[in-house]
């Protein structure tokens, strides 16, 4: 029985991560292309964009409620169904995190509003040699050599795009504000990478059952958190009073602004509720490396619907990041398939050694 309940539980795991996988990438390769989209067309607002980052969080509810209404009617005994799952601690944990985010939003607007989509994008794959360090000396993360050969490769990567910061300069814009643009999604790629660990050092210390619904909670807790810090910016910078003038101004029209806002931050929280989704599954490195590997494509938009130059240093990059992809997920197949080896192996050797137990004379 008790083997029974971890293959159930497996295979709820990875149907959980593969999920989560694809509702990561909706939001990885959605919500760079609708953010430039934007600030192309017009708009300008810097707290605005990183308040959409995470403004979707009320989405959240309708699986939260859903799980309560299940967990109440298959709850034994019934009517003893807790509203909210997540303890003070982890509250106090995913708020601090929540309010991280909020400033990695700030971060990463100012790096979309002045680069090209597809250059801020492998940028911010160089995320996961930090989330990698991170990583070790946060939750102890074990390396093989497949894992470090895709963390170097996509580092280099992004590092290839650092050494031609000018080559696909925006027309019209200063060095200088594209040099900012380029330290500031950077440092969106740094903090980030510390942000995942964080998360997954979370569910370790958390003195409580980490289950899907908490996850929820948690993801909850954090996008409302780093909603409210962008709140505060928009309310200094005076954005909600510029929105309608915005709008107005705005190339595609009034009612389109708005679609692409409501749309921003909806893909938005998919972006976050993926990638919070396979640490649960996975850890933070895989969710790491699953937004590094979604590159290729965020290149593919951006150069079909914004006619982006596809330069020879972008190609490189992405080279080397489909080749970090490939080595990455061929270590863990070798690496699962010599856990299951052993595995039979020691079952094979428990059975042989199993003591037949004497009848009594």
């Amino acid at each position: 029985m008790e083997a029974q309940d971890n293959m159930m539980n497996n295979t709820l795991r990875k149907t959980l991560l593969v999920l989560n996988c694809i509702i990561l990438a909706i939001g990885n390769n959605g919500n760079p292309i609708l953010m430039r989209l934007y600030f192309v067309k017009g708009g300008n607002r810097i707290w605005l964009s990183s308040f959409l980052l995470t403004a979707g969080w009320p989405i959240i509810f309708i699986p939260l409620l859903i799980s309560y209404f299940h967990r109440r009617k298959t709850q034994v005994p019934p009517n003893t169904t807790n509203l909210i799952l997540m303890k003070y601690p982890v509250f106090i944990a995913a708020a601090v995190i929540g309010l991280l985010i909020g400033v990695d939003d700030y971060f990463y607007a100012n790096g979309v509003a002045r680069l090209p989509a597809s250059t801020s994008s492998i940028i911010i794959a160089s995320q996961l040699a930090f989330t990698a360090f991170f990583a070790f000396l946060l939750v102890k993360q074990k390396f093989t050599a497949y894992s470090v050969n895709a963390i170097v490769l996509l580092t280099v990567g992004a590092g290839v795009l650092a050494l031609h910061t000018s080559s696909d300069r925006p027309k019209g814009e200063s060095s200088k504000s594209y040099g900012l643009g380029f330290l500031m999604t950077l440092a969106a790629a740094a903090l980030y990478g510390l942000i995942l660990p964080m998360v997954e050092l979370m569910y370790m210390k958390a003195k409580q059952a980490i289950t899907h619904t908490l996850v929820l909670e948690i993801q909850l807790v954090m996008c409302f958190f780093a909603t409210l810090f962008c709140t505060v910016g928009m309310l200094v910078n005076k954005d909600f009073q510029a929105i309608p003038r915005e709008a107005r101004a705005y190339e595609l029209g009034e009612t389109k602004y708005y679609v692409v806002v409501v749309c921003t931050a909806v893909i938005g929280q998919c972006c976050f509720l993926g990638a919070i989704g396979i640490i649960y599954c996975a850890s933070s490195l895989v969710s790491g490396i699953m937004i590094a590997v979604l590159l290729p494509f965020t290149e593919i938009l951006a150069v079909i619907f914004f006619h982006e130059k596809f330069l020879v240093e972008k190609g490189v990059a992405l080279v080397m990041s489909l080749w970090g992809f490939v080595s990455y997920f061929y270590g863990e197949i070798k690496h699962n398939k010599t856990k299951d080896d052993q595995s039979k192996d020691q079952n094979s050797q428990c059975q042989a050694t199993e003591i037949t137990p004497i009848a009594a004379p």
